[in-house]
């Protein structure tokens, strides 16, 4: 051995022993713990920073949003990327609330395609979309054709067609409850084929909707258990209210 080998050897290994010396305690937890404790956080702008922090960090939100069967953007100002790309991580995910926060949604069709490509969609079983603006037909239908394991959809407040419902009735069989509130664009011919395609449907909000008295028989004719709010049914005595 070269004289000063030994001595350069025996310096890098005094730096590394320093630096575990004074490696912060949190870096040195695996990243199974650093993902648990991750999940515990409910604010998004925390998340993006802590993935900001180092590598580790990083795959540790990776993997604690890859935990999560629950995920509700509702208060938080989101936009399409940023929504689309929690989400794409979130591959546990069965419960979904995009609904337009007190802020104002920012997601528009464009993000909901985006967020149709993430592997958890087929596996989704609620989606709410309540109040969300910004999209159209368009965007819904990239997003439910790949939902095929819905059972609770929220669009109401939207500016949905029969056109949205054609698709939820064509890809949703398992559909057991929706909720309509003041989708004025919706009409009787959608209603009619919703009901007649998804023959789990329990319930559905048509509150604020534009459609006669006249179609809720022709529903609960089609499906005699079927639940309807609505407030033409509360405005006619004769009609049972649910």
């Amino acid at each position: 051995m070269r004289r000063g080998e030994g001595r350069r050897r025996m310096d890098s290994a005094d730096v590394w022993a320093v630096g575990m010396e004074f490696e912060p305690e949190i870096d040195r937890l695996p990243i199974d713990l650093l993902a648990h404790i991750f999940a515990m956080i409910t604010s998004f702008t925390d998340l993006a920073q802590a993935c900001g922090v180092c590598r580790k960090w990083k795959e540790g939100v990776k993997l604690s949003l890859g935990r999560k069967e629950s995920l509700s953007f509702a208060g938080w100002k989101m936009d399409d990327d940023s929504t689309a790309r929690l989400i794409c991580h979130a591959y546990s995910l069965r419960d979904l609330d995009i609904s337009r926060s007190r802020w104002g949604s920012q997601i528009t069709d464009r993000g909901l395609h985006q967020i149709s490509l993430a592997n958890c969609i087929p596996n989704l079983t609620s989606i709410s979309l309540w109040g969300m603006a910004g999209i159209t037909d368009k965007g819904v239908v990239q997003l439910i054709s790949r939902a095929n394991s819905l059972q609770n959809l929220n669009v109401g407040g939207t500016f949905v067609t029969d056109v949205s419902l054609l698709a939820i009735a064509d890809n949703c069989p398992n559909l057991k409850s929706i909720v309509l509130w003041s989708c004025r664009h919706v009409t009787e011919s959608g209603l009619l084929i919703l009901v007649s395609k998804c023959r789990k449907l329990e319930s559905i909000n048509a509150w604020g909707m534009r459609v006669p008295v006249d179609c809720f028989i022709g529903l609960v004719a089609i499906s005699p258990s079927l639940q309807i709010k609505s407030r033409s049914l509360l405005l006619n005595s004769m009609w049972p209210v649910v």
